[in-house]
């Protein structure tokens, strides 16, 4: 049996597909970023093996909430676009928002980049993008890890993981077991599609032919006053934080169950914050849904059930508040820079009934 041969020449790690110094490179580049984010909690960040954080003395039994999310097969339109500075909000907040709607206060944010060689330019904005998430959310980016794949990982293409962890008091979580018929539904609005159903945005997108240059009708229509005015910049939208703007309500309102509108919609989410007995129904004519929503449904072909079942079509986190308190709800969050609409109503839940509908 034949020997592979040996090397002419000794072989170092560069010549195997990864660059030390490129690591090294970006890490120094990143470091300004993460200061900004940093908060008193934090004993030491980036650099070390791991970081170092103490709760604080202002909790009397705190309880750690932790989450951990990607950002999906949107990377894959970032990638395309050549578009890489808001796709670390969209990690961030798909972590921070899900451990928001427990109570929690993010305190640090750990992230994950793995490439199959580095581009020191480009994961420095990813990494800034991150950086701009948890000054969003209010919480540290302590850390995180860059890898290599050579010849293991797609040429030219990165993905991205990342996790939360925040702290609440544990008189304090919230877990919907308060809710009850009559209680109100209060939207808030999203930025467009945020980070989820881009299998099926991508399959649309393509099997149109869809040119993502092109402006979007009606695109001033959308929650921000700089509307997105190309398909892409509509389905590139970063995914909206809503902590500050919800920790701060709980100051002013008791609210009684909260939803991140992730992966499974309006109808598959919503029920997550229900105990048993009742049903949320959102009442589609409450608020608007923006035009990419519009084209989405029209270009792909996709039904109501569908569309309700996969998108947040407009609404990106759903709160329970006592009826008597939906405008204070409302007022506050319009404030905090939020829209925010009454979308629907809890009822009373017999049967096979869903636990949650779109009328």
């Amino acid at each position: 049996m034949a020997s592979a041969s040996a090397p002419d020449a000794p072989l170092s790690y560069r010549d195997a597909g990864v660059d030390i110094d490129a690591g090294d490179a970006l890490v120094e580049r990143i470091k300004p970023f993460a200061r900004r984010t940093m908060r008193p909690e934090v004993l030491a960040g980036i650099g070390g093996f791991g970081a170092l954080i103490e709760i604080g003395k202002r909790y009397r039994e705190p309880v750690l909430v932790a989450g951990t999310d990607g950002v999906g097969t949107k990377i894959d339109l970032a990638q395309r676009l050549g578009r890489h500075g808001t796709i670390g909000i969209d990690l961030v907040a798909m972590s921070v928002n899900d451990i928001l709607v427990q109570g929690a206060e993010p305190l640090f944010f750990l992230d994950y980049y793995v490439c199959e060689r580095l581009d020191v330019d480009v994961a420095a904005q990813v990494i800034e993008g991150i950086a701009k998430g948890c000054e969003l959310a209010g919480c540290a980016l302590i850390g995180g890890e860059t890898a290599e794949h050579p010849g293991t990982f797609p040429k030219g293409s990165y993905d991205l993981a990342g996790f939360a962890v925040g702290v609440v008091e544990k008189s304090a979580i919230i877990d919907g077991r308060d809710i009850v018929p009559g209680d109100r539904l209060v939207g808030i609005a999203s930025s467009g599609p945020h980070s989820n159903g881009f299998s099926l945005i991508r399959r649309i997108v393509d099997v149109g032919g869809a040119d993502l240059a092109a402006p979007l009708a009606d695109a001033t229509a959308t929650r921000n006053t700089s509307a997105p005015v190309t398909l892409g910049d509509a389905l590139l939208a970063p995914t909206r934080i809503y902590v500050k703007p919800v920790l701060a309500l709980r100051e002013r309102v008791a609210i009684k169950g909260m939803a991140h509108i992730t992966g499974g919609g309006l109808v598959l989410n919503v029920p997550r914050m229900l105990p048993d007995g009742v049903q949320a129904r959102l009442d589609r004519a409450r608020w608007p849904r923006p035009p990419v929503f519009e084209w989405l449904q029209r270009s792909g072909h996709v039904s109501d059930d569908e569309m309700h079942r996969v998108f947040n079509c407009g609404i990106g986190m759903v709160l329970v508040v006592a009826a008597k308190d939906v405008d204070t709800t409302i007022r506050t969050l319009v404030a905090s820079g939020e829209v925010a609409y009454d979308i629907g109503e809890i009822a009373a839940r017999s049967g096979d009934a869903p636990p949650a509908v779109v009328v």
